[in-house]
């Protein structure tokens, strides 16, 4: 199978689909790639790098469109790239529909096999290609949100950890996932005082063991997360429900009720946000202030650190990738944690979540994969 890596165009994207050492991974596999010049600039690896691991480059990405197999990506396409995209085509790259009908739409009307990395699922029920990312952006919201409380950024000018004689900033961490421990752990290391609120008992209860006593816990009702929000210098927004659109948590009316200056940065706002002031940022531009309380919203939050976040993605993705290049759609059928990921499919939307969240039909890969 011939595998085409493209360079990301998405405003403040500089990672890569396939890191050089992937590269030597789908050689070895008999495969070929096709990579665009450029491509892995954003992590110091350079065309030589990439041709020195077997690859062929580019110097065009329609090229790269038009004479590959599998497309292997980092954002979802943009309007100038599923315009390129075709039928018997596999895209393999983080996608979040829900929060895009345009790109659905495109998708669809494309005909290309499109598999979403956070929707792929492991044995444990958990989502091991959003996991890598999860981890990054958790840690990242914490100094995105130290940054911001600063001043001159218009924050309140508190320091997470405080001085002795002086009181540690507040940080409120709504879902306690992957994305919230990361957070807790960055803000528990830099000293804050940290909350995370969460509707699974189970959860809050590893929680604990985790921190032993070092966070405070608390079940989130929408009491809770109002008087966390109240209470807080800065609040993490991230939940996450696969597939589909953020619960909106946090209300314009409630912002009144928030410390002038305080943060709020929403990791959930690649599935539209768990704010209702939210709206996609980026790395150039990365706040906005809405009645007083700053907001970041970077959509690709990991992008600012692309050479961690392009190794991480890429040891999760790999065994999926060359899963899906050496069996080719027969994978989708082979494995049913892969088959999780198909979000498009000869016109149809084949994720329920995502299909629900669209108000669009919704087929079942298995009908589709056996017709």
């Amino acid at each position: 199978m011939l595998i085409g890596v493209p360079k990301e165009i998405k405003v403040g994207e500089a990672r890569v689909g396939l890191t050089p050492s992937a590269v030597v991974e789908y050689i070895a596999h008999g495969h070929k790639v096709l990579v665009e010049t450029g491509a892995g600039a954003g992590i110091r690896a350079d065309d030589d790098a990439y041709a020195a691991a077997g690859a062929t480059i580019s110097d065009a990405a329609d090229k790269v469109f038009a004479e590959a197999d599998m497309i292997v990506k980092v954002k979802e396409p943009q309007a100038a790239e599923w315009a390129q995209l075709r039928p018997g085509q596999i895209l393999f790259t983080y996608l979040h529909l829900a929060a895009d009908p345009k790109q659905a739409r495109g998708l669809m009307e494309s005909g290309v096999t499109a598999i979403a990395y956070e929707t792929v699922t492991d044995a444990r029920g958990g989502l091991p290609l959003l996991a890598p990312m999860s981890e990054v952006a958790g840690r990242l919201s914490i100094q995105a949100a130290a940054t911001a409380l600063q001043k001159p950024n218009g924050g309140r000018g508190v320091l997470l950890g405080g001085v002795p004689g002086v009181q540690a900033g507040k940080i409120a961490v709504i879902g306690g996932g992957v994305v919230g421990t990361q957070a807790a752990q960055m803000a528990v290391g830099l000293g804050a005082e940290v909350t995370i609120l969460d509707r699974s008992l189970a959860r809050l209860r590893a929680l604990d063991d985790l921190f032993h006593g070092r966070v405070r816990t608390r079940y989130s009702t929408l009491e809770a997360i109002r008087e966390e929000a109240f209470s807080a210098d800065a609040v993490i927004g991230a939940v996450l429900i696969p597939g589909a659109s953020a619960p909106r948590l946090i209300s314009r009316d409630m912002l009144s009720g928030m410390k002038p200056g305080a943060v709020l940065v929403d990791v959930a706002i690649d599935q539209g946000g768990c704010f209702e002031t939210s709206h996609p940022t980026t790395h150039e531009t990365p706040t906005f202030v809405v009645d007083g309380v700053v907001h970041y919203c970077v959509a690709n939050m990991p992008g600012a650190v692309p050479l961690t976040s392009s190794e991480a993605l890429n040891n999760a993705t790999l065994p999926f990738g060359l899963e899906l290049a050496d069996h080719g759609m027969a994978a989708l059928g082979r494995d049913p944690h892969l088959r999780a990921g198909l979000n498009v499919h000869g016109g149809r939307i084949t994720h329920a979540a995502v299909a629900e969240a669209l108000g669009l039909p919704f087929e079942a890969p298995d009908q589709l994969l056996a017709a």
